[in-house]
């Protein structure tokens, strides 16, 4: 062992004393310094070494080896001269050297302890385990979750063979072939199955100098392998939903750079992904302020902003939410809709609820009920009618079915997929009639819609228009009509432009057209436009071997309108009604069935005879009634209420008198057909 001497308790001193005293080669005798403060001096007083204060007194000692540290010239060459001669004598500046090697030494050391302890913390709180071996086969590295998979202790396992741990491992294997196994199953003696991963470890020379196995129990494998299999599952499904969405979306991540958009944000904003895709989320914005920045900063929901987006300047809604995920923000997701579309889609709906509210052809000829010679014929001329494009006049009395007739037609058509509109020509009044037949621009008169109005006629274009009550139509309307049958076109009120309008009209009446052109209230010309195709539909009396069938197709229907399970009716019910001339036709039978039925028991399924009406004995009561003298003052009466009274009674005879016709009673009192139903309005007849 080399006896050593240290001169100086300096820096140098010091480093010098703290690198001799870790080895065993160097055994340190003294340590000279004058000041016997110095660091130096008081760490060799820690370790027991002897201190002086004068060099030379440690010359008396025998020495091998004496290091000068003070770094003074003149003392170096004091030492040197009265040293003995097997003495080495080392200067300060080899001892300098040693002080940077020293403190080299010890930052590599931290370094590499950090290291470690990163690589410790590291490898232990991996959830897989991790088995190191040397190129011997020898344990050097377990960490925490080897561990738990393996029930075992480290200290169990360190610096035992690998095969005495694991006698079926494949370690050894993998270090000979240099060829890595992955997703291997293997069992420990304690019955534990797991799944392994073995890599051969190979210095920078490629030679081979171990192995290590990362494994994790197999349960939790399979576990795991499901869940990445649904995530998969998952993550492909919202890829496919939001791809084929035909809503635009964009998604951007918590610091406002885009992450996503579908194939619709391309299609409605210009942009495609290059442009988007980690781009700040303001890339698209034209007009208005980027949603998606308002969202993340505020982290609520936007809904319905107006702006416009993209080269094309698109004007769209953006509705905008933040994605938060565990309470933590990560991004936001916006839906655009273009306004366009939006606009588009209005207007197809406000289309589609003008052809729900007047497309209503609902009956077809299988609806139209009789067997009889006198239906017949009418059926096959509206069957023939409706091949052409011929306009069609139905004439028959009330309640006959002409309306029924106007949807068979129809129906039957080839406009069957386009509008049919109804009008009640006779319901309207004649203020409105033109307006609501034709329409109106702008301003045509006070209280006009801006924008004006649509008329039937141009609602019903490429379909049809049932016109009833034709023969009460006033001259004006009749001459505006007769120039829509020749020139197919028509003009707004208020306006000059004429347009051009392709519509099949079907027209009905019960008065005599002959007789009211004779009159001078009905155009002779336009009587021969519209009695191009006449049909003739009879009255109830003149088919009434009609009247089984008819009664048992009412039946059903009134069934089904009121809830009731009417099985028929007998022929005795049916024989009294032909006794009856029925003034009303189809309308009054339908009304005296459903009448029978809802006085029926709940036990009664068949109509019989004692359901019907005394047609017959009822008759002269009513007349009589109706013949009756009006009744003089009645007190609590108002003069108005008693005159009301009378008028209701008068126009009740009149209309039985008329059998129900509502022309001939409006005629023969004198009154327009319109002036009848505000009088049957108002006295509620």
């Amino acid at each position: 062992m080399q006896k050593v001497m240290i001169v100086g308790g300096g820096v140098g001193g010091t480093t010098v004393l703290k690198l001799l005293s870790e080895s065993e080669v160097f055994s340190i005798v003294c340590m000279a310094d004058t000041n016997e403060s110095a660091e130096g001096m008081l760490a060799a007083k820690e370790r027991r070494i002897p201190t002086v204060t004068d060099w030379s007194m440690g010359l008396e000692r025998d020495l091998d080896i004496i290091f000068d540290t003070t770094g003074d010239p003149s003392v170096y060459k004091k030492i040197k001269r009265d040293m003995g001669e097997q003495t080495i004598l080392i200067p300060g500046s080899v001892a300098h050297i040693m002080t940077k090697l020293f403190e080299e030494k010890n930052r590599l050391i931290s370094k590499l302890e950090n290291t470690s302890a990163k690589m410790d913390l590291i490898l232990n709180t991996t959830s897989e385990g991790m088995v190191v071996i040397d190129h011997e086969g020898f344990i050097i590295m377990f960490n925490d979750s080897a561990e738990r998979a393996s029930d075992t202790k480290r200290e169990d396992v360190i610096g035992r063979h690998i095969k005495d741990f694991i006698p079926s491992t494949g370690l050894l294997r993998v270090m000979q072939t240099n060829q890595k196994e992955v997703n291997q199953e293997i069992t420990l003696s304690n019955g534990m199955e797991l799944i392994t991963t073995r890599i051969p470890l190979v210095n920078a020379d490629k030679e081979i100098i171990g192995a290590f196995s990362v494994f994790r129990n197999k349960t939790e494998a399979v576990q795991l392998a499901e869940q990445i299999t649904d995530l998969k599952e998952i993550q492909t499904m919202l890829q496919a939903i939001i791809q084929s969405s035909d809503e635009a979306i964009s998604v951007v991540d918590d610091q406002g750079r885009g992450l996503l958009i579908n194939p619709a944000y391309t299609r409605i904003t210009g942009l495609t992904k290059s442009q988007v895709i980690g781009k700040p989320a303001s890339i698209d914005i034209y007009e208005g302020e980027s949603m998606h920045m308002k969202v993340l900063q505020t982290k609520k929901p936007v809904r319905g902003v107006n702006m416009r987006v993209g080269p094309k300047h698109k004007e769209v809604i953006v509705n905008v939410a933040p994605i938060i995920v565990d309470g933590c923000l990560k991004g936001s997701v916006g839906v655009i809709h273009d306004v366009s579309e939006i606009q588009a889609l209005t207007h197809e709906l406000n289309r589609a609820r003008q052809i729900i509210r007047t497309l209503q052809a609902k009956y077809s000829f299988d609806d139209i009920i009789g067997a009889s010679e006198e239906m017949k014929l009418p059926i096959e001329q509206a069957k023939l009618s409706a091949r052409t494009p011929a306009t069609v006049l139905l004439r028959g009395e009330s309640g006959t079915g002409k309306e029924l007739f106007a949807h068979a037609i129809h129906n039957a058509s080839d406009r069957k997929f386009n509008k049919f509109v109804r009008v009640n020509c006779a319901a309207i009044s004649e203020s409105l009639l033109e307006s609501e037949l034709f329409g109106y621009d702008e301003g045509a008169f006070t209280g006009a819609s801006r924008g004006g109005k649509v008329g039937f006629f141009e609602e019903a274009n490429q379909g049809s228009i049932f016109l009833d009550e034709i023969g009460e139509l006033p001259a004006n309307i009749q001459a505006k009509l007769l120039r829509v049958l020749q020139e197919k076109e028509i003009i707004r009120v208020g306006g000059t432009k004429p347009i051009p309008i392709n519509v099949r009209v079907i027209a009905a009446t019960n008065i005599n057209l002959e007789q009211a052109i004779a009159n001078g209230s009905f155009r002779e010309d336009l009587y021969f436009r519209l009695n191009r195709m006449p049909i003739f539909i009879a009255p109830l009396r003149k088919r009434k071997e009609d009247l089984r069938e008819l009664a048992e197709h009412l039946i059903n229907k009134i069934n089904q309108e009121y809830g009731r399970s009417i099985e028929g009716i007998t022929a005795a019910a049916i024989h009294k009604m032909q006794m009856y001339n029925w003034p009303g036709n189809v309308r009054e039978l339908e009304n005296i069935l459903g009448r029978a039925i809802i006085f029926m028991k709940l036990n009664e399924t068949v109509i019989d005879i004692d359901h019907i009406p005394d047609f017959i004995e009822e008759i002269p009561l009513k007349q009589e009634k109706l013949l009756m003298k009006p009744s003089g003052y009645v007190s609590g009466k108002t003069l108005s209420e008693i005159i009301d009274q009378y008028e209701a009674e008068i126009i009740q005879q009149a209309f039985h008198t008329h059998k129900g016709n509502k022309t001939l009673t409006a005629k023969a009192l004198g009154i327009s057909v319109r002036n009848l139903y505000y009088k049957m309005e108002k006295l509620k007849l």
